[in-house]
């Protein structure tokens, strides 16, 4: 399978640079008006409509194509809105930015690109992007290219692991849960909301009157609350994805799609509270996970909503719904065990079983002669996930990331 994923570096941009990054921003907004005069979303019509029409910019040929074609996607992400009944504005690029999968190669430590005919300017590339472009089988699909950062898509064709069992991942605001039958491992993301709350706090303090440099200020405090949360996602799932490949273990994930609908005004719940959770970054979380296990080989299973009912209350040993108690926060009581249990770890396993299941569908079946004789065959309810009779998972110590 095909596994794409980035690399990038901070750069200097120089004249040349910041000059070619202004007429493609400039492009793009001339394609995105010929494209709301003349009420076209498709990359062949407007590229009919527009291409003649950016003769008069001084660029190379091939970015006009690349700019066409982004002005695509803003253009088709309008039309989507509009049809969902979201009201919108006049779409247009703010940010000069250059986005190109044509004209460039890499050369002597470098990346060269067309800024003008018959003229090419090698940016210099780190020794981490180096190694990373220049592993087997690894190809440079294209680039992005701001005034002080350059990022490279690359892909490469991975082999398939073929796995012997499943392991399940539960997200949580302050923790990622990830287990099976075996044994859990949970890792602390506590932090994310701290610092989450000490940005919401410093911005609320802003008392400068002027809007715009308010907006800037708080923008970089939102720039910096991102990189920081998306470093500790990093270091998490980046642990999770080599255990699973050491383990020869398949992910699987939950759907929780639709999430955000639970903590809206009206539900019984505080401005804090809400706030707080609809900060929390899951999908980040999953996307993270999904490119990570992919460039890897790794297979990934997601899970429908159905089948991930009840997966935080359904004990793993007898398979009936848990008892929640105030008094033990994140606790659950199984009131025909007589144990108490922790909820995240209970979700991880019940996702690791139910995972194991569409698991076991997707493997081609073995034949009775493989098997070594005859036997009798055996189907099992592929709607029971809960296997009675098995001992609860080993819990873990925690481990931090």
């Amino acid at each position: 399978m095909l596994a794409v994923k980035s690399v990038w570096q901070h750069h200097a941009s120089t004249r040349d640079v910041l000059g070619l990054l202004e007429v493609f921003r400039t492009m793009v907004n001339e394609s995105i008006r010929i494209g709301l005069a003349n009420d076209v979303s498709s990359l062949r019509k407007l590229s009919l409509l527009s291409y003649s029409q950016l003769a008069q910019y001084d660029s190379p040929s091939c970015y006009k194509l690349c700019a066409i074609s982004r002005a695509t996607g803003i253009l088709a992400a309008r039309k989507k809105s509009l049809k969902r009944g979201f009201p919108t504005r006049t779409p247009y690029a703010i940010r000069p930015v250059l986005v190109s999968c044509y004209g460039f190669k890499t050369k002597n430590g470098g990346l060269e690109i067309p800024i003008a005919r018959g003229k090419r300017l090698s940016l210099p590339l780190t020794k981490h992007t180096l190694d990373v472009i220049y592993q087997p089988g690894v190809k440079v699909r294209s680039f992005t290219l701001t005034h002080n950062r350059l990022c490279l898509s690359i892909a490469r064709d991975v082999a398939t692991l073929e796995c012997t069992s499943t392991v399940g991942v539960d997200r949580n605001l302050r923790n990622l849960t990830v287990g099976n039958d075996k044994e859990t491992h949970h890792y602390d993301l506590s932090e994310t909301v701290r610092i989450a709350s000490t940005t919401i706090r410093i911005v609320a303090s802003f008392k400068r009157d002027d809007t715009r440099i308010r907006t800037g200020i708080a923008s970089k405090y939102g720039e910096r609350r991102t990189t920081r949360t998306g470093h500790l996602l990093h270091t998490a799932t980046k642990t999770i994805v080599a255990a699973a490949v050491e383990q020869r273990q398949a992910i699987v994930l939950e759907n929780i799609h639709g999430i955000r609908a639970l903590y809206r005004k009206g539900n019984g719940q505080n401005r804090k509270h809400r706030g707080r959770m609809n900060g929390w970054s899951f999908s980040e979380a999953q996307r993270q996970i999904e490119y990570k296990a992919r460039w890897a080989g790794l297979p990934i299973i997601h899970l429908s909503s159905h089948e991930t009912r009840g997966s935080s209350m359904t004990c793993p040993r007898c398979g009936e719904r848990l008892q929640s108690d105030k008094t033990l926060r994140r606790k659950l009581w199984c009131g025909k065990c007589r144990v108490v249990m922790d909820r995240d770890r209970v979700a991880a396993v019940n996702l690791s079983r139910r995972g194991q299941v569409r698991f076991a569908r997707s493997r081609p079946p073995i034949s009775l002669e493989a098997q070594g004789g005859a036997h009798e065959a055996m189907k099992g309810n592929p709607t029971t996930t809960v296997i009675p009779g098995v001992d609860a998972p080993k819990l873990t110590q925690p481990t931090k990331s």
